[in-house]
């Protein structure tokens, strides 16, 4: 029988251990934004390439015929969505590359070398980090969006964007840090997020409807994660939410705002447990 001292101890552990990893996350996470804040380039041009899309291409589409998208919508709505989505996407697909550079500098050494509680810690702050600069971009967007007259979701629509959001952030992170540790240098990397980044974005529904698609790209862009990110965003801007109603009508069947999201989750959590053998190894 385990004695009342001994359970106040092993709580009082608990309590210590947790405290001293967020105590070690919180400065992580803090060293990253001061980078940032030494070289707010990156986070200017991640907000200017999407914002440069949604206007050029709102613009460009602006006397598109009436009846040319489902619903009626115009271009510069339906695009929304889309250039949301692929902001988060492309910020949380550069995730890797701080840690990275870490690796090639030897700072990632000392991390390992250093009395940290938990190397969890390594990994956390780089997803806090990329989670706030994703939503920060993305939350840019959707105010440019609003200001060109493109529409706001409301209360419930807001949720479900930030939700959407933060599943396919979560997701995109864990890759691009099991990469970060894969890959033997930051030059392969940053090939890898060139070669996903644009034929992802052209394969999915961020810039056209399934039905304007021929049907070997309408499969591709039906099976894309992106895809499953865009079509509940959209749908938040459209009015009443109802994730039982069809987002998708997919060559191998409906789909709709529930199965959008079951499937970010499953993609998130599958792609967290790939991953973790990878940085068991990397951070032992």
């Amino acid at each position: 029988m385990t004695s009342p001292s001994l359970s106040v101890a092993v709580s009082d552990s608990e309590r210590s251990a947790w405290s001293e990893l967020a105590q070690e996350t919180l400065a992580l996470t803090r060293r990253l934004f001061l980078q940032l804040a030494r070289r707010p380039s990156s986070l200017v041009a991640g907000v200017l390439q999407p914002l440069i899309w949604l206007i050029l291409f709102g613009a460009l589409f602006t006397n598109a015929p009436d009846g040319l998208l489902p619903g009626g919508i115009s271009y510069g709505r339906f695009l929304g969505a889309g250039v949301i989505v692929f902001t988060a996407f492309s910020g949380a697909l550069n995730a890797g590359l701080p840690v990275m550079f870490d690796r090639e500098f030897g700072f990632l050494n000392r991390l390992l070398v250093a009395p940290l509680r938990s190397r969890s810690s390594i990994v956390l702050a780089s997803v806090i980090y990329i989670t706030a600069i994703s939503l920060v971009q993305s939350l840019a967007i959707m105010l440019t969006a609003a200001l060109l007259g493109y529409g706001w979701p409301g209360a419930a629509g807001f949720v479900l964007v930030v939700a959407t959001l933060l599943l396919l952030v979560f997701a995109v992170t864990a890759l691009s840090l099991g990469l970060a540790f894969a890959l033997p240098g930051h030059i392969e990397l940053i090939a890898v997020i060139f070669v996903a980044n644009l034929p992802l974005l052209f394969a999915s529904t961020a810039l056209a409807p399934l039905s304007f698609m021929p049907g070997w790209l309408g499969w591709l862009a039906a099976l894309n994660p992106l895809t499953f990110a865009i079509e509940p965003i959209r749908a938040a801007y459209r009015g009443p939410l109802d994730l039982s109603a069809v987002l998708l009508e997919a060559p191998y069947g409906d789909v709709t705002g529930t199965t959008c999201l079951v499937v970010l989750v499953g993609l998130t959590v599958g792609l967290f447990l790939l991953i973790r053998p990878l940085l068991n190894r990397k951070l032992s």
